[in-house]
């Protein structure tokens, strides 16, 4: 494949919660629509919907993981790479909220634990998971991507280390609240914008448990900040060609990176 130009799909659903055959079905019925594409991003935690007390029960070791076992057949099957949203994984005495990336070929490449839990507002994501301690960047058929979960987005440091070293694209996959729309439309976009990187937001939709419900509104964003495909409400899949060389070229004329300063150390007066 030529580094051009990929077609990325993202997959808007909404997850039942703790019933993982149920959403198995789900994600297959949704995934077998889908053709050409490079990549296949699903939500956070859609196998098994947000609700933290819930996970541990529903954890995976990787080695025995009927998860990745679904996404390797699906890989196989339309051979496209996988981003597999995330899923809970129990590794001795912890548990990870945890993004499997799944070659064409149905091997598992890389995985990446969310580093920065959501513990507010009643939420307390921290008590059941461990917090992963470093970023993953997956080099998969010349393309750098750069994986973060939900919360993650709210730490642009993140973002910015990835595109230090060399990120071509940034994903970010969520189970992100319908209460906080304006913070979701603004950061997926900064995100983007500051690093000069096509970026992948993709979130859960519809209810979860306390009469709560996920936002939707994934979207695929390019280096400037322009929305070139997106869902709001329901269930579905957006698809976009990503054109890398015209990034190079913005990145080449408007060169903000070479401007960052070696320290920002405040004085105060």
């Amino acid at each position: 494949m030529e580094k051009e130009k990929i077609n990325i799909s993202a997959v808007q659903m909404c997850a039942a919660i703790g019933d993982k055959q149920s959403n198995f079905e789900k994600i297959v019925k949704l995934v077998s629509h889908i053709k050409n594409t490079d990549f296949i991003i699903l939500p956070e935690v859609w196998n098994v919907g947000w609700s933290c007390m819930d996970f541990r029960q529903h954890a995976e070791s990787l080695d025995s993981s009927e998860t990745i076992h679904l996404l390797s057949e699906l890989a196989k099957l339309k051979n496209t790479n996988i981003i597999g949203g995330s899923f809970i994984q129990k590794t001795g005495e912890n548990f990870y909220n945890t993004t499997p990336v799944i070659k064409r070929n149905g091997d598992l490449a890389a995985v990446y634990n969310k580093m920065h839990l959501y513990s507010y507002y009643g939420c307390n994501e921290n008590k059941y998971i461990t917090a992963g301690d470093s970023p993953v960047m997956i080099n998969i058929e010349g393309i750098n991507i750069g994986l973060t979960i939900c919360y993650d987005i709210r730490f642009p440091e993140l973002y910015r280390a990835y595109r230090k070293a060399g990120a071509d694209i940034l994903v970010n996959c969520a189970a992100w609240a319908s209460t906080k729309p304006i913070p979701w439309e603004m950061m997926t976009k900064s995100r983007a914008i500051e690093n000069q990187t096509y970026m992948v937001a993709v979130n859960q939709y519809g209810p979860m448990k306390n009469n709560e419900t996920n936002l939707g509104h994934s979207r695929i964003i390019d280096y400037n900040g322009n929305v070139i495909s997106e869902i709001l409400e329901g269930e579905g899949v957006i698809q976009a060609d990503l054109t890398l060389n015209d990034m190079y070229e913005f990145r080449n004329k408007c060169t903000v990176l070479k401007d960052i300063k070696n320290s920002y150390e405040v004085i105060s007066i």
